[in-house]
């Protein structure tokens, strides 16, 4: 039987909750296999894909104890631990996490799939872990795999944010697999947003009124964020909230502007992007001696001194971070949930579970497990399906051309 007559089988390894996987189930694939050993994600993927999911540390698994149950499957499609890669977390080579993007690539050699497919954050091609790319590329390489491989951004396919990873495709055959996708619209926030208050686990939780995150919010205009380290007009400051913060003169603020100016001018270490300021530059830039408005400053909690420097106490870059109807939203994370981090374009309140899951593509009948923690977590470490999907139609086509 040809592989047009047959149903194509993929497995999922560290499959979540399913986003991956419910991508190629919507381009008609069927599923032999997943496995992960987060708890709350495998709930998740029991109640809207299926029991097929193994609950298995791929850490200390066996490659060929994996690959006997995945014989059968023609693609195997790996979404493994990014944190360690991120630019968004701890960046760190030594992540003990980062080792199981090469387990994919031993089971892989012992599965011998037609088509391996792994997704992950762009940190993972940056320099900073060249090692551990190039070691997936050769071990892939030695295995008969031909790679070909591209940075996505998830509005290439109809998905209102920003969110940017690769994609990695090994196939047995001489060609390495295409990965141009067709063209879809643009979708923005109020595109996917709409009519979203008849949907299940879409319960809001606004700020207190009276609560200091509830008056930071207040000040924070659509597409503006709370930053004491960048200047211009989406740059929400400390000082520009005194009913939370505390009052200053007009003289104090100006000695912070220059402050903010100075501190990424005039630079000491090659690390970062910058430095605290000695008394003199700062004297020097505003024309007079400053050391008594520093003194206040340092006593209003604005500024801190170290050594013979002067720094801002709060960097605050980011928080507070308000989205905009008519803009995609930033990469949908852990923290979707959370106002310090994003706040809703009109309400003074983060996101809701199925805000942040319609934003990742999910559909609205999908739920999510656990607490509510537990639910923004699995949809921040998902991918998203509309993704996975266009993923699966080249790969289909890839393979019915066999």
């Amino acid at each position: 039987m040809t592989k047009k007559k047959q149903k194509l089988r993929f497995a999922s390894l560290f499959s979540g909750c399913g986003g991956l996987d419910l991508g190629f189930l919507q381009a008609g694939f069927e599923c032999v296999a997943a496995f992960d050993n987060d708890r709350d994600a495998i709930a998740a993927y029991k109640k809207n894909i299926g029991l097929h999911i193994h609950e298995t540390d791929l850490k200390t698994a066996e490659p060929n104890h994996i690959s006997e149950l995945i014989s059968s499957a023609d693609v195997l499609v790996a979404g493994p631990p990014c944190q360690g890669f991120s630019t968004a977390g701890k960046n760190d080579p030594n992540d003990s996490r980062n080792s199981l993007l090469l387990k994919v690539a031993e089971i892989v050699d012992f599965a011998r799939p037609a088509v391996v497919i792994i997704e992950n954050v762009r940190g993972l091609v940056s320099p900073r872990f060249k090692s551990y790319w190039n070691l997936l590329l050769s071990t892939l390489a030695e295995s008969g795999y031909n790679v070909s491989y591209r940075l996505v951004e998830a509005t290439e396919f109809g998905l209102p944010q920003t969110r940017r990873r690769i994609i990695l495709a090994g196939v047995l055959a001489p060609v390495p697999l295409s990965l141009n996708f067709p063209s879809v619209k643009k979708n923005t926030l109020r595109d996917v947003l709409a009519n979203i208050k008849e949907c299940n686990q879409h319960s809001t939780r606004s700020l207190t009124p009276t609560g200091d995150a509830f008056n930071i919010a207040a000040h924070i205009g659509p597409g503006c964020k709370l930053s004491n380290v960048r200047g211009g007009q989406l740059s929400v400051h400390t000082w520009d909230i005194p009913n939370v913060f505390g009052k200053t003169t007009k003289q104090e603020r100006e000695l912070l502007e220059r402050l903010i100016s100075l501190r990424r001018k005039i630079r000491r270490r090659k690390t970062g992007d910058a430095d605290p300021v000695s008394l003199p530059d700062l004297s020097e830039s505003m024309g007079y001696s400053v050391i008594e408005i520093l003194e206040r400053l340092i006593v209003k909690g604005y500024i801190r001194k170290l050594g013979e420097y002067y720094d801002l106490t709060h960097a605050f870059n980011g928080k507070f971070r308000r989205l905009q109807w008519k803009e995609p939203a930033p990469t949908v994370d852990t923290r979707f949930g959370q106002p310090r981090y994003f706040l809703h374009p009109d309400e003074n309140r983060g996101f809701t579970i199925r805000e942040a899951a319609r934003i990742q593509g999910f559909p609205d009948d999908f739920c999510f497990e656990g607490s509510g923690n537990a639910a923004y977590r699995l949809i921040g470490n998902a991918v998203p399906p509309p993704m996975a999907k266009s993923i699966a139609e080249i790969v289909r086509t890839h393979l019915v051309g066999i």
